[in-house]
């Protein structure tokens, strides 16, 4: 009788032991709480919105119009940087237009006046990166012929700051000269006289390729009017393959997720 007393208080000692342990394992296991890298940072995600704005003079007559995007996400540093940035974009060139165009416009008017108008496209959104393209068009009266010019804003916002050429690329490698292999390449099997002075605008330095975008098949470049052709071509765009790429890209970079 003792013995199966004694038998049954050590089985239930280690039956309590044993489920103490297993308690213990389950308790300090720890959560997870990484982020995926494909998915957006912020909760809830940004969302695109657009800003206009429209001004009119009369001494001498002009017009003024713009879209400026923004994003909205609740209170956010890196939302609120890249607004920043964006409206800084728009508003310096309602600035030059101001400065410059219509300080040069005839008054009394030749034809119905000057103006200004900015717009852009969103080139490319996935995650936290998102690459817009801004297009000015701009006449000053009494003017031949209208302007046309781009800028580009290529935001990360995990990071919350404007990306540059060399983000995406590794140190020190050779990806301007790669870039302009393709460009001149591939302008010159155009119509548009690229060959001779023009050959200039694509040549690998950094100030040739200021506009550029991400997008989903490779590298949006876009040369301004008269910078790769005459005005009567017109602006240029040329898309560089990653493929043509990979070998500069920054494995780590914010490409990382459109070229695996």
């Amino acid at each position: 009788m003792q013995n199966q007393t004694l038998r049954n208080l050590i089985t239930g000692s280690i039956f309590i032991f044993v489920s103490a342990c297993s308690f213990a394992v389950q308790t300090v296991a720890p959560a997870s709480t990484s982020v995926p890298i494909d998915e957006p940072t912020l909760s809830p995600p940004a969302t695109l919105t657009s800003v206009s704005f429209k001004e009119e003079g009369s001494t001498p007559p002009y017009t003024i119009t713009s879209q400026t995007p923004q994003l909205t996400s609740g209170e956010n540093e890196a939302v609120a940087r890249f607004n920043a940035l964006s409206d800084q974009i728009v508003q310096a060139e309602i600035a030059n237009f101001r400065e410059n165009s219509l300080s040069q416009a005839s008054d009394p008017p030749i034809a119905s006046g000057s103006f200004f108008d900015a717009t852009y496209d969103l080139v490319y959104q996935e995650g936290d990166l998102w690459s817009l393209k801004f297009d000015f068009l701009g006449y000053s009266d009494g003017a031949a012929h209208p302007y046309h010019y781009s800028k580009t804003l290529n935001y990360d916002l995990e990071r919350g700051m404007q990306l540059s050429l060399d983000d995406l690329f590794l140190a020190n490698s050779e990806y301007l000269q790669a870039l302009s292999d393709y460009c001149v390449t591939e302008l010159s099997q155009r119509d548009i006289g690229f060959d001779g002075a023009f050959s200039a605008g694509a040549e690998p330095i950094l100030e040739n390729y200021r506009n550029w975008n991400i997008a989903s098949d490779g590298l949006l470049i876009t040369f301004d009017e008269y910078q790769v052709a005459s005005y009567a071509a017109g602006p240029q765009t040329v898309v560089v393959p990653y493929d043509a790429l990979r070998a500069w890209i920054a494995p780590l970079g914010p490409l990382r997720l459109i070229t695996p």
